[in-house]
Protein backbone atom coordinates (compact mmCIF):
# COMPACT_ATOMS: atom_id res chain seq x y z
CA UNK A 1 0.00 0.00 0.00
CA UNK A 2 1.38 3.25 -0.80
CA UNK A 3 2.11 5.42 1.83
CA UNK A 4 1.59 8.88 0.29
CA UNK A 5 -1.95 7.85 -0.67
CA UNK A 6 -2.73 6.86 2.88
CA UNK A 7 -1.03 10.70 3.60
CA UNK A 8 -3.66 12.10 1.23
CA UNK A 9 -6.63 10.34 2.12
CA UNK A 10 -6.31 11.51 5.49
CA UNK A 11 -5.63 15.00 4.63
CA UNK A 12 -8.40 15.15 2.55
CA UNK A 13 -10.75 13.73 4.93
CA UNK A 14 -9.46 16.34 7.88
CA UNK A 15 -9.69 19.26 5.65
CA UNK A 16 -13.36 18.39 3.35
CA UNK A 17 -11.58 19.47 0.15
CA UNK A 18 -9.55 18.07 -2.70
CA UNK A 19 -8.42 21.66 -3.62
CA UNK A 20 -7.33 22.67 0.04
CA UNK A 21 -5.39 19.17 0.21
CA UNK A 22 -3.34 19.96 -3.18
CA UNK A 23 -2.28 23.09 -1.76
CA UNK A 24 -1.31 21.58 1.44
CA UNK A 25 0.49 18.63 -0.38
CA UNK A 26 2.40 20.84 -2.77
CA UNK A 27 0.36 19.26 -5.60
CA UNK A 28 -2.64 19.19 -8.25
CA UNK A 29 -6.60 19.01 -7.53
CA UNK A 30 -5.97 15.82 -10.71
CA UNK A 31 -3.34 14.24 -8.84
CA UNK A 32 -5.32 14.59 -5.69
CA UNK A 33 -8.39 12.62 -6.89
CA UNK A 34 -5.96 10.11 -8.81
CA UNK A 35 -4.80 8.80 -5.29
CA UNK A 36 -7.69 8.89 -3.74
CA UNK A 37 -8.96 6.51 -6.74
CA UNK A 38 -6.30 4.43 -6.92
CA UNK A 39 -6.46 3.98 -2.97
CA UNK A 40 -10.60 3.16 -3.56
CA UNK A 41 -9.46 0.36 -6.29
CA UNK A 42 -6.86 -1.14 -3.55
CA UNK A 43 -9.25 -1.17 -0.79
CA UNK A 44 -12.44 -2.14 -2.83
CA UNK A 45 -14.38 0.78 -1.63
CA UNK A 46 -15.81 3.84 -1.60
CA UNK A 47 -14.02 6.35 0.56
CA UNK A 48 -15.69 9.57 -0.38
CA UNK A 49 -18.57 10.97 -0.73
CA UNK A 50 -18.50 14.63 -3.71
CA UNK A 51 -21.22 16.43 -3.74
CA UNK A 52 -22.44 20.33 -3.79
CA UNK A 53 -21.51 20.41 -0.09
CA UNK A 54 -17.93 19.44 -0.29
CA UNK A 55 -16.46 16.09 0.62
CA UNK A 56 -17.42 13.76 3.15
CA UNK A 57 -16.09 9.95 4.32
CA UNK A 58 -18.14 7.23 3.69
CA UNK A 59 -18.87 4.54 6.66
CA UNK A 60 -15.92 2.65 4.87
CA UNK A 61 -13.97 5.41 4.69
CA UNK A 62 -14.60 6.19 8.68
CA UNK A 63 -13.16 3.03 9.63
CA UNK A 64 -10.45 3.46 7.46
CA UNK A 65 -9.47 7.03 8.40
CA UNK A 66 -9.06 5.20 11.93
CA UNK A 67 -6.01 2.93 10.44
CA UNK A 68 -4.44 5.33 8.26
CA UNK A 69 -4.11 7.62 11.13
CA UNK A 70 -2.38 4.80 13.08
CA UNK A 71 -0.26 4.17 10.21
CA UNK A 72 0.73 7.46 9.99
CA UNK A 73 1.17 8.31 13.41
CA UNK A 74 3.59 5.18 14.01
CA UNK A 75 5.34 6.89 10.13
CA UNK A 76 6.20 9.90 11.74
CA UNK A 77 7.33 8.26 15.00
CA UNK A 78 9.81 6.69 13.48
CA UNK A 79 10.86 9.27 11.07
CA UNK A 80 11.25 11.60 14.12
CA UNK A 81 13.86 8.94 16.24
CA UNK A 82 15.65 9.11 13.49
CA UNK A 83 15.81 12.61 11.92
CA UNK A 84 17.96 15.22 13.07
CA UNK A 85 15.89 18.22 13.19
CA UNK A 86 18.18 20.68 11.49
CA UNK A 87 17.30 18.49 8.10
CA UNK A 88 14.07 19.01 8.15
CA UNK A 89 12.89 20.66 5.20
CA UNK A 90 8.94 22.08 4.48
CA UNK A 91 6.74 24.74 5.51
CA UNK A 92 5.00 25.69 7.87
CA UNK A 93 2.35 27.82 8.46
CA UNK A 94 1.94 30.03 11.27
CA UNK A 95 -0.74 33.20 11.76
CA UNK A 96 -0.24 35.17 14.79
CA UNK A 97 -2.33 38.37 15.80
CA UNK A 98 -0.91 42.26 16.12
CA UNK A 99 -0.07 41.87 20.06
CA UNK A 100 2.00 38.46 19.31
CA UNK A 101 3.97 40.07 16.49
CA UNK A 102 5.07 42.99 18.64
CA UNK A 103 5.96 41.43 21.69
CA UNK A 104 7.51 37.74 20.81
CA UNK A 105 6.74 36.79 17.63
CA UNK A 106 10.63 38.11 16.25
CA UNK A 107 12.61 35.55 19.26
CA UNK A 108 10.32 32.88 18.10
CA UNK A 109 11.67 32.59 14.34
CA UNK A 110 14.69 33.28 15.40
CA UNK A 111 14.77 30.36 17.47
CA UNK A 112 12.76 28.56 14.71
CA UNK A 113 15.26 29.41 12.09
CA UNK A 114 18.58 28.17 14.40
CA UNK A 115 16.71 25.10 15.34
CA UNK A 116 15.30 24.00 11.86
CA UNK A 117 17.55 25.96 9.11
CA UNK A 118 16.35 23.94 6.43
CA UNK A 119 12.55 24.81 6.96
CA UNK A 120 10.22 27.26 5.54
CA UNK A 121 8.04 29.71 7.65
CA UNK A 122 5.03 31.65 6.31
CA UNK A 123 4.09 33.93 8.38
CA UNK A 124 0.81 35.88 8.04
CA UNK A 125 -0.64 38.74 10.94
CA UNK A 126 -4.73 38.89 11.11
CA UNK A 127 -7.26 39.42 13.91
CA UNK A 128 -7.82 36.56 16.31
CA UNK A 129 -11.25 35.61 14.23
CA UNK A 130 -10.06 35.56 11.19
CA UNK A 131 -7.44 32.97 12.03
CA UNK A 132 -9.27 30.44 13.82
CA UNK A 133 -11.48 30.44 10.31
CA UNK A 134 -8.26 29.90 8.69
CA UNK A 135 -6.91 27.39 10.55
CA UNK A 136 -10.62 25.36 10.28
CA UNK A 137 -10.36 25.66 6.85
CA UNK A 138 -6.85 24.38 6.76
CA UNK A 139 -4.83 27.98 5.74
CA UNK A 140 -2.61 27.74 9.07
CA UNK A 141 -0.59 24.86 10.65
CA UNK A 142 -0.19 26.80 14.03
CA UNK A 143 -2.09 30.36 15.08
CA UNK A 144 -1.48 32.74 18.42
CA UNK A 145 -4.27 34.59 19.48
CA UNK A 146 -7.08 35.25 22.13
CA UNK A 147 -9.07 32.25 22.19
CA UNK A 148 -9.28 28.47 23.05
CA UNK A 149 -10.69 27.02 19.98
CA UNK A 150 -13.37 24.05 20.59
CA UNK A 151 -12.97 22.19 17.64
CA UNK A 152 -11.83 18.37 16.57
CA UNK A 153 -8.49 17.78 15.76
CA UNK A 154 -7.16 20.97 17.42
CA UNK A 155 -5.03 21.24 20.39
CA UNK A 156 -4.71 24.46 22.42
CA UNK A 157 -1.84 25.60 24.61
CA UNK A 158 -2.59 28.70 26.96
CA UNK A 159 0.59 30.73 26.91
CA UNK A 160 0.75 33.80 28.80
CA UNK A 161 -1.82 36.30 30.20
CA UNK A 162 -1.00 39.87 30.01
CA UNK A 163 -3.03 42.45 32.23
CA UNK A 164 -4.62 45.15 30.72
CA UNK A 165 -3.87 48.96 31.22
CA UNK A 166 -5.34 51.98 30.68
CA UNK A 167 -2.59 54.15 29.11
CA UNK A 168 -2.15 57.84 27.90
CA UNK A 169 0.45 60.25 26.95
CA UNK A 170 2.55 61.65 29.53
CA UNK A 171 1.70 65.57 30.58
CA UNK A 172 -1.66 64.71 27.91
CA UNK A 173 -5.36 65.72 28.80
CA UNK A 174 -5.51 62.55 29.48
CA UNK A 175 -3.25 62.42 32.15
CA UNK A 176 -5.05 63.07 35.40
CA UNK A 177 -6.39 61.65 38.24
CA UNK A 178 -10.22 59.82 37.67
CA UNK A 179 -13.00 59.58 39.86
CA UNK A 180 -14.30 56.55 38.60
CA UNK A 181 -14.96 53.92 35.25
CA UNK A 182 -17.51 56.18 34.10
CA UNK A 183 -15.26 59.00 34.79
CA UNK A 184 -12.91 57.47 32.00
CA UNK A 185 -15.51 56.22 30.04
CA UNK A 186 -16.39 60.08 29.22
CA UNK A 187 -12.51 60.26 26.82
CA UNK A 188 -12.15 59.09 23.98
CA UNK A 189 -10.91 54.96 24.56
CA UNK A 190 -8.57 53.42 22.05
CA UNK A 191 -8.38 49.64 21.63
CA UNK A 192 -8.45 46.59 19.53
CA UNK A 193 -10.37 45.50 16.71
CA UNK A 194 -14.11 45.24 16.99
CA UNK A 195 -16.07 42.10 18.13
CA UNK A 196 -12.51 40.72 19.31
CA UNK A 197 -12.07 39.51 22.96
CA UNK A 198 -10.26 42.20 24.05
CA UNK A 199 -13.04 44.65 23.07
CA UNK A 200 -16.00 42.66 24.58
CA UNK A 201 -14.16 42.48 27.64
CA UNK A 202 -13.91 46.06 27.95
CA UNK A 203 -17.76 46.43 26.83
CA UNK A 204 -18.66 44.04 29.27
CA UNK A 205 -16.75 46.02 31.99
CA UNK A 206 -18.39 48.97 30.94
CA UNK A 207 -22.04 48.01 30.96
CA UNK A 208 -21.01 46.02 34.44
CA UNK A 209 -20.86 49.79 35.63
CA UNK A 210 -24.15 50.74 33.73
CA UNK A 211 -21.92 52.49 31.44
CA UNK A 212 -24.03 52.27 28.16
CA UNK A 213 -22.53 54.72 25.40
CA UNK A 214 -18.90 54.70 25.60
CA UNK A 215 -16.65 56.54 23.25
CA UNK A 216 -14.63 53.31 22.32
CA UNK A 217 -12.45 53.65 18.82
CA UNK A 218 -11.02 50.14 17.61
CA UNK A 219 -8.40 49.61 15.50
CA UNK A 220 -7.27 46.55 13.88
CA UNK A 221 -3.18 47.30 14.85
CA UNK A 222 -1.59 47.37 17.72
CA UNK A 223 1.44 49.56 16.32
CA UNK A 224 -1.49 52.28 15.41
CA UNK A 225 -2.92 52.02 18.45
CA UNK A 226 0.31 52.71 20.25
CA UNK A 227 1.13 55.37 17.67
CA UNK A 228 -2.84 57.10 18.72
CA UNK A 229 -2.20 57.04 22.13
CA UNK A 230 1.30 58.60 22.38
CA UNK A 231 0.10 61.34 19.90
CA UNK A 232 -2.68 62.05 22.43
CA UNK A 233 -6.07 60.63 20.68
CA UNK A 234 -7.18 58.84 23.65
CA UNK A 235 -6.95 56.17 25.82
CA UNK A 236 -5.58 53.24 25.14
CA UNK A 237 -6.95 49.99 26.35
CA UNK A 238 -3.91 47.15 25.74
CA UNK A 239 -1.31 45.20 27.54
CA UNK A 240 1.59 47.54 29.08
CA UNK A 241 4.08 44.63 27.42
CA UNK A 242 3.44 45.89 24.20
CA UNK A 243 5.06 49.64 25.58
CA UNK A 244 7.39 48.73 27.65
CA UNK A 245 9.64 50.86 26.16
CA UNK A 246 7.64 54.03 26.34
CA UNK A 247 6.26 53.43 29.67
CA UNK A 248 10.55 53.10 30.77
CA UNK A 249 11.29 56.25 28.71
CA UNK A 250 7.83 58.54 30.86
CA UNK A 251 6.68 59.09 27.11
CA UNK A 252 3.43 56.97 28.20
CA UNK A 253 1.75 56.94 31.92
CA UNK A 254 -0.46 54.12 33.14
CA UNK A 255 -3.97 55.60 34.91
CA UNK A 256 -4.32 54.19 38.16
CA UNK A 257 -7.36 54.03 40.54
CA UNK A 258 -9.67 52.86 38.15
CA UNK A 259 -10.99 49.23 37.17
CA UNK A 260 -9.21 47.48 34.77
CA UNK A 261 -10.25 45.18 31.80
CA UNK A 262 -9.85 41.78 32.05
CA UNK A 263 -6.95 40.18 31.19
CA UNK A 264 -5.43 39.03 27.39
CA UNK A 265 -4.73 35.56 27.36
CA UNK A 266 -2.41 34.53 24.07
CA UNK A 267 -3.03 31.01 22.80
CA UNK A 268 -1.61 28.66 20.71
CA UNK A 269 -4.16 26.44 18.35
CA UNK A 270 -2.69 23.73 15.98
CA UNK A 271 -3.81 20.85 14.20
CA UNK A 272 -3.05 17.61 15.53
CA UNK A 273 -2.47 13.98 14.08
CA UNK A 274 -0.48 12.35 11.78
CA UNK A 275 1.88 14.86 9.82
CA UNK A 276 1.69 17.30 12.20
CA UNK A 277 4.06 16.39 14.75
CA UNK A 278 6.52 18.78 14.12
CA UNK A 279 3.80 21.66 15.20
CA UNK A 280 3.84 20.00 18.50
CA UNK A 281 7.80 20.54 18.74
CA UNK A 282 7.04 23.79 17.62
CA UNK A 283 4.52 24.89 20.10
CA UNK A 284 7.09 23.34 22.84
CA UNK A 285 9.75 25.77 21.36
CA UNK A 286 7.09 28.65 21.64
CA UNK A 287 6.67 27.79 25.14
CA UNK A 288 10.45 28.62 25.70
CA UNK A 289 10.31 31.94 23.99
CA UNK A 290 7.58 33.18 25.66
CA UNK A 291 8.64 31.94 29.15
CA UNK A 292 11.75 34.03 28.45
CA UNK A 293 10.21 37.10 26.92
CA UNK A 294 7.58 37.38 30.05
CA UNK A 295 10.55 36.80 32.56
CA UNK A 296 11.80 40.10 31.68
CA UNK A 297 8.47 42.09 32.02
CA UNK A 298 8.58 44.54 35.02
CA UNK A 299 6.16 42.61 37.39
CA UNK A 300 2.91 44.60 36.61
CA UNK A 301 3.23 43.62 33.42
CA UNK A 302 3.08 40.45 33.77
CA UNK A 303 0.62 37.07 34.99
CA UNK A 304 2.55 34.54 36.71
CA UNK A 305 1.31 31.33 35.63
CA UNK A 306 2.36 28.81 38.13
Amino acid sequence: MNIKFLETFVWVARLKSFRLTAEKLFTTQASISSRIAALEDEMGVRLFVRDSKGVSLTSEGQRVLEYAERIMDTMQSMKAVIKDPRQVRGRIRIGAMDTVIHTWLSPLVTRLMECYPALEIELSADTASNLCSQLEKGYQDIIFQTDILRLDSVRNALLTRYPMHWVVRTGSAYDRSYASLEDLSQERIVTFSRNSRPHQDILNLLHSANIVSPRINCVNSASAITRLVRDGFGIGAMPAALVVGELAQGTLTLVDGVPLPSVMDIVASWRTGAGMERVEDIVSLTREVVSEFVAQLPAGYRLDMN
